[in-house]
């Protein structure tokens, strides 16, 4: 598992320094972790991220009442989408065209070459996680699915599966939040870590 770790880190840190973002998803508990995810990426996690002074400079002398505030409490992010999360999206996609295509819609729409999808499937077989990570590949975007133990069609799909050695959901899913942690832990210190 720990060459699988090092695997994703290397895509996203690749995705990171080239400028480019994450999207996520996943369904249910897994839908939950896509958010979790994001929120440890998009603001300090373990280290408190502090804006450069450049940029400080540049907020100050746009918004001179507010600049300080704004820069105290801006952190450094590291770009994330959890395409879980648009519910009026979802919503009129679910209506208007298929259900399981609300994921590979918003891939399609936000992805780019370079960018990383990362799909959360306990069992590796969610058909709207598996379209979403087929059009990913198809955008030239890395993969990375976190999956159960045997991978599931997702396997096949990504560039990296990190398998949890189970085959109950909740199991599985406890597997994963550490190991995301740790992923998220080692691309903070990558990017806003003390050189």
């Amino acid at each position: 598992m720990q060459e699988s770790l090092d695997k994703a880190f290397l895509l996203l840190k690749a995705t990171y320094k080239g400028g480019g973002k994450l999207l996520v998803c996943g369904n249910g508990g897994s839908a939950a972790d896509s958010e979790h995810i994001v929120g440890e990426l998009m603001k300090g996690f373990m280290l408190s991220r502090k804006i450069p002074q450049g940029m400080r400079g540049k907020i100050t002398s746009v918004a001179k009442a507010n600049g300080n505030y704004i820069s105290n409490n801006l952190q450094g992010a590291l770009p994330a989408i959890s395409l879980v999360s648009q519910s009026a999206l979802i919503s009129a996609y679910s209506n208007d065209m298929a259900p399981d295509m609300v994921f590979a819609q918003q891939v399609y729409g936000y992805g780019n070459r370079g960018d990383t999808f990362l799909g959360l499937s306990t069992s590796g077989n969610s058909k709207n996680v598996v379209y979403a990570a087929e059009t990913a590949k198809a955008l030239g975007m890395n993969t990375i699915a976190f999956t159960g133990k045997s991978g599931g069609l997702l396997k096949d799909i990504c560039d990296c599966t990190i398998a949890a050695p189970s085959e109950i959901t909740p199991i599985i899913q406890e597997y994963h939040l550490p190991i995301y942690h740790k992923l998220c832990m080692m691309l903070e210190e990558e990017f806003f870590g003390e050189k």
